[in-house]
């Protein structure tokens, strides 16, 4: 049985479909990827199933649901479209983002408190239908508070900005970053929220959210997808699971 501190680590398979799709072939299989990722220690799955359907296919979520043993976490925007490919699959978890079809990737947290209402009738049926909610939002009080509101279970706060920073060197405004990300961890278990964490995080930034003792789960896909180009996901994900492990203890 896992310790009551163990950090759980789901992968991102997106980027494997991404690579699939550039050729519009079969090759590479993002379910065999997920697979993969399960045998290397990965306690679930994450999959963004978009709107214009730029990477993860239709195909792939009945694949996934079909193969894993390790709960698929599926991301989705607030759409009728999304919410009826939830509801016939009805994945372990399902998580709300923002979704701007001109955006490379998800940037930034979903606006929950300006779209309270119509988000609250958008998640109850999931939640009816025993669907784990999140909410992928900025660490802001007032997005946390909104989603304590409408029902979410679990808040995954954006870890991109402090992601960023680091990259650029800019660590006074990284810190600053991580402070708001560490105070917002602490203030949403508070209202008993469970806490996951993503957006950009690599073998140098996973530290210092891994050791957040509120975060129970961070979601890492991209740099994942990226140093398995070079090493193989297998090794990709163990040294990514033996930095949170370090830090977690």
């Amino acid at each position: 049985m896992q310790a009551d501190n163990h950090l759980r680590l789901g992968v991102n398979i997106d980027h494997v479909a991404t690579i699939r799709n550039a050729r519009g072939g079969a090759y590479p299989d993002p379910v065999r990827a997920a697979k993969l990722a399960e045998e290397a220690g990965a306690d679930g799955i994450t999959a963004h199933l978009r709107e214009d359907r730029r990477h993860i296919l239709d195909a792939d979520i009945d694949g996934l649901m079909e193969a894993l043993t390790v709960p698929l976490n599926f991301e989705m925007a607030a759409t009728d479209e999304m919410q009826a490919i939830a509801l016939r699959h009805k994945p372990h978890a399902v998580c709300i983002v923002p979704e701007k079809r001109e955006e490379r990737t998800t940037e930034g947290g979903l606006e929950v408190a300006r779209e309270e209402n119509k988000l609250a009738h958008f998640i109850a049926p999931l939640r009816e239908a025993g669907c784990r909610v999140s909410i992928f939002i900025a660490a802001d009080r007032a997005q946390i508070e909104a989603a304590h509101r409408i029902g979410a279970e679990v808040i995954e706060l954006h870890t991109g900005a402090y992601c960023d920073y680091h990259a650029e060197g800019d660590f006074a405004a990284r810190d600053r970053e991580l402070v708001a990300l560490t105070e917002m961890a602490t203030f949403a278990h508070s209202l008993g929220l469970e806490v996951h964490a993503g957006h950009g995080l690599t073998y140098d930034t996973v530290a210092p959210i891994a050791a957040l003792p509120e975060v129970r789960e961070l979601n890492i896909g991209h740099f994942l997808i990226g140093e398995a180009i070079f090493r193989g996901l297998t090794p990709a994900i163990a040294e990514m699971r033996a930095a949170m492990d370090a830090a977690r203890s």
